[in-house]
């Protein structure tokens, strides 16, 4: 098992899962102490990377396209302070933080992982209900609708058409955007109530505008709440059942073999490291690493 603990957060991976928990000190911004505990199969992991600096380096998980609602929906776009997948690491621990990216790729070459998108959300959306005030609105979701009402800031348009209910089920898309230098944020949502041009998020009464305050992540964690719950984007169409076979016929069998036992897999990825090894793709160092990984395994 490979653990850091820092003032930011803790990281521990035991082989199959990193385990976040955000820390206590005063740069862990409100998001990541509200979605609290996360726990990231290997299976949802593209890549991960320390990157040392003067008086503190970074450790950084790169998740896989579609496998989590929350960097689904803001593309990576979070502050530094927000983001749950970014952990400050003090110089003096570089080693330890050098270890465990050692072990997450070596989990990551062994098990196969693929880095292409997922099919399906493999991190659970945050835990609802929850409601969020930020900008100019508020926005509570319960699971099955999404509530929208209005601060006294909000402009007359969109007070004077009181609070909205969106049924999941309605609601065709999320879009969130960071508030940038001058720039406002939003966080909106899309359905049949959304037909031809949309007006400004200001003016949006299915939108809440973010002004760049302390709460507008946590709008990114509602939206994320929501997106979790929706049709994943990249899931595959659903295929054609089998016809059953004709009279006389014999049924045709299902694709694939039965699953090799644990040891004949182990045995297969040692051939296939060596494989790797001569083709020039690993380095001697990463093959005796990674074959020795397997071998405590068997």
């Amino acid at each position: 098992m490979a653990e850091i603990i820092q003032k930011d957060g803790t990281w521990t991976f035991d082989g199959d899962t990193v385990r976040i928990v955000p820390g206590s000190d005063k740069g862990v911004g409100r998001l990541r102490r509200t979605l609290g505990e996360i726990e990231v199969p290997i299976r949802a992991l593209a890549g991960v990377s320390y990157e040392p600096g003067r008086k503190s380096g970074r450790l950084r998980l790169r998740l896989r396209d579609g496998a989590d609602p929350l960097t689904q929906l803001t593309g990576g776009t979070l502050d530094e302070a927000s983001d749950p997948y970014r952990l400050t690491v003090d110089a003096d621990r570089a080693g330890v933080a050098e270890y465990l990216v050692d072990e997450v790729r070596t989990a990551l070459l062994l098990d196969q992982v693929p880095s292409g998108r997922a099919e399906a959300y493999l991190l659970a959306g945050p835990p609802v209900p929850l409601t969020v005030s930020a900008g100019d609105g508020t926005a509570t979701f319960d699971g099955e609708s999404v509530r929208l009402e209005w601060k006294w800031q909000a402009e007359e348009s969109k007070r004077s058409g009181g609070p909205r209910t969106l049924p999941l089920a309605e609601v065709s898309a999320v879009e969130w955007l960071r508030p940038a230098s001058l720039e406002n944020g939003f966080l909106r949502f899309s359905g049949p109530w959304a037909n031809g041009k949309r007006p400004e998020p200001k003016y949006d009464p299915y939108a809440v505008e973010l002004w760049g305050f302390r709460n507008d992540p946590l709008m990114a964690l509602l939206g994320a709440a929501v997106v979790a719950r929706m049709p994943h984007p990249y899931a595959p169409a659903e295929a054609a059942p089998a016809l059953p076979p004709a009279a006389g016929e014999p049924a045709l069998p299902a694709s694939g073999g039965p699953a090799g036992d644990d040891h004949d897999t182990l045995l297969r990825r040692l051939r296939e490291l060596g494989e790797l090894r001569t083709a020039g793709i690993l380095t001697e160092e990463e093959f005796t690493t990674a074959k020795a990984a397997v071998l405590r395994r068997m």
